[in-house]
């Protein structure tokens, strides 16, 4: 089995982990309305990302938090803005239907005509500088730390850090588990995190791995300002920013 195949495998099983959690943050947690799993109704995407771009070790890996409304929500694939997945992946794979799909936040696969901006200025950047994704993807991954979407009653996006903190160890231990897997399997020698939540899950998950015996283990994980529009310091030259952080720390 491929690293590739191997990630499918451990991201499949978490998405079965994680339907539990999510039933009950659904009933009991008066914000989230709707949750979308993407890796089981954008499963063929998905799956073509990590066999194409995954196929053995990366020297970098980069995590984000969760999927957006019409980034992975919509392809399966992290940051997963459509013409960047289509056009400079080259992935365009059938999409599926979420479970009691929210109206304000349709899944229409490929055919979806809104542009994710978090996941356009993360590929932006990434082909300025690597020119193709072969390039890219030759030394350097992108994950989500959560594969699941949650959702206000108005289409609101419910980051995990903002689910109640007696919910969340039901969702971040699986994940947990999944990213140490999936670090074994891929050995990067650098772990970046987009953003602060994922930097401090890749702390947590590198404490694990160190516990376990002898190494090589990552370096401990750096952070990277989040591409999300949300940011003022990201609509401030994200990518300049970005550059500038992962020269420094020799990443780059």
């Amino acid at each position: 089995m491929t690293p590739g195949e191997t990630i499918f495998e451990i991201y499949r099983e978490l998405s079965e982990l994680l339907r539990q959690p999510a039933r009950k943050i659904l009933e009991q947690v008066r914000d989230v309305h709707t949750v979308y799993d993407p890796l089981q109704y954008a499963a063929a995407p998905w799956r073509s990302y990590l066999t194409r771009y995954l196929d053995g070790p990366r020297r970098v890996l980069f995590l984000g938090m969760n999927p957006g409304p019409w980034g992975m929500a919509q392809t399966g694939i992290p940051f997963g803005e459509v013409q960047a997945v289509r056009e400079w992946m080259g992935i365009d794979e059938p999409v599926g239907e979420p479970e009691n799909p929210h109206p304000a936040r349709p899944v229409t696969g490929f055919a979806c005509p809104r542009s994710e901006v978090s996941g356009r200025r993360l590929w932006e950047l990434m082909a300025a500088r690597f020119g193709t994704a072969e390039n890219f993807f030759r030394n350097q991954a992108v994950l989500n730390f959560c594969p699941l979407v949650f959702m206000t009653e108005s289409g609101r996006n419910v980051t995990p850090d903002r689910i109640p903190s007696r919910f969340r160890a039901s969702l971040e231990e699986p994940c947990d588990e999944a990213l140490r897997r999936s670090i074994e399997v891929l050995q990067p020698s650098y772990l970046v995190g987009i953003g602060h939540f994922a930097r401090e899950r890749l702390a947590r998950v590198r404490e694990r791995l160190s516990g376990r015996g002898p190494g090589p283990f990552p370096a401990p994980p750096v952070r990277i300002l989040h591409p999300s529009p949300a940011s003022p310091a990201a609509n401030r030259g994200w990518a300049e920013a970005v550059t500038a952080q992962l020269e420094e720390t020799g990443i780059w």
